[in-house]
């Protein structure tokens, strides 16, 4: 079955993407050195500079990452998604030779509707490191992860290389360091939009919350199963090439609301929208040029559909 057209609401809305590495391998296993977590952050921070994406929380384990971000429309998503996944692919290369394909699948955008799915999706990006039994605390993660900038303010900076200035470089014959043509840039985290109303120290200490949440729901099943942390030191010495030899394959939503009104109201607007994109596809397969798609989608192989509410004729 061919998967959903990708799509976002006319006036924006918070989408929360997540991809998974080929077979699940750790292919983003964070490293002693730091050197994944810098290429990572130098290639998420670029892509955000570039499109002018406002995200909200990230975080990136050894096989998956989950990002919480508000586009304007799918076009906006499309680029910054493009850039990010193919630039943490080819920097792959170098870092854990694997040359082949790096994602088992198309990025899956999810829309977040409603404040307290705004508020749980938060929750649970914070949490990754600690859910999954890998460390004691979020905070521990020796990966990217959010709780560090959003709890203390520590930055989110890593390094973008321009390949290309060094094959040039090379090509002239110039000798040249590991970080003579690198870039430093910033991840900057906004604050979620149903609290936007709060000040920053309110709003860290709302995080906080939600992190001690995840904390002691960690602890009681480390007590209830009697199983440690597996720790940091083991994480950095993982092969990447590992593939685990079970995955969750559960599918993922089309979106996410606390109310099933809610839900209901925006899977039926959703539908709508992609009975009359398959339609018009159908239409253009079957030779119609003139086939109509609905704006904010993408037709196969044509430019984006904007939204023209509200410009002039």
């Amino acid at each position: 079955m061919p998967r959903d057209p990708r799509y976002v609401p006319e006036g924006g809305c918070v989408v929360e993407i997540t991809n998974r590495t080929i077979h699940g391998r750790y292919l983003l296993r964070p490293d002693a050195a730091g050197q994944m977590k810098i290429m990572i952050l130098g290639v998420l921070g670029r892509a955000q500079r570039l499109y002018k994406v406002r995200l909200f929380a990230v975080s990136v384990l050894s096989s998956h990452y989950h990002a919480l971000a508000h586009f304007e429309d799918a076009e906006q998503m499309a680029l910054f998604m493009g850039f990010f996944n193919t630039g943490v692919s080819k920097e792959l290369t170098r870092l854990v030779d694997w040359p082949g394909k790096v994602w088992a699948r198309p990025y899956r955008p999810v829309l977040v509707t409603d404040e307290g799915s705004q508020i749980a999706r938060l929750r649970y990006i914070l949490a990754a490191g600690a859910k999954e039994g890998l460390v004691d605390r979020p905070a521990q993660w020796p990966g990217v992860q959010s709780v560090r900038n959003l709890l203390d303010g520590e930055p989110l900076r890593g390094l973008w290389f321009d390949r290309t200035e060094e094959w040039a470089a090379r090509n002239r014959g110039e000798d040249f360091g590991h970080t003579t043509f690198a870039t430093v840039e910033e991840v900057v985290l906004d604050q979620l939009p149903c609290w936007e109303h709060l000040s920053p120290e309110a709003y860290r200490q709302a995080v906080a919350g939600l992190v001690k949440e995840v904390e002691d729901e960690a602890a009681l099943e480390r007590q209830a199963t009697g199983r440690p942390s597996l720790g940091v030191e083991a994480i950095v010495k993982m092969d990447p090439h590992t593939r685990p030899a079970k995955l969750d394959k559960s599918p993922a939503p089309r979106v996410h609301a606390m109310g099933k009104a809610a839900l209901d109201a925006m899977l039926e607007a959703l539908a709508l929208v992609f009975a009359a994109y398959r339609e018009a596809s159908e239409r253009l397969r079957n030779g119609d040029r003139l086939a109509v798609f609905p704006e904010g989608t993408f037709p196969p192989h044509l430019a984006f559909v904007p939204f023209t509410a509200g410009l002039p004729p």
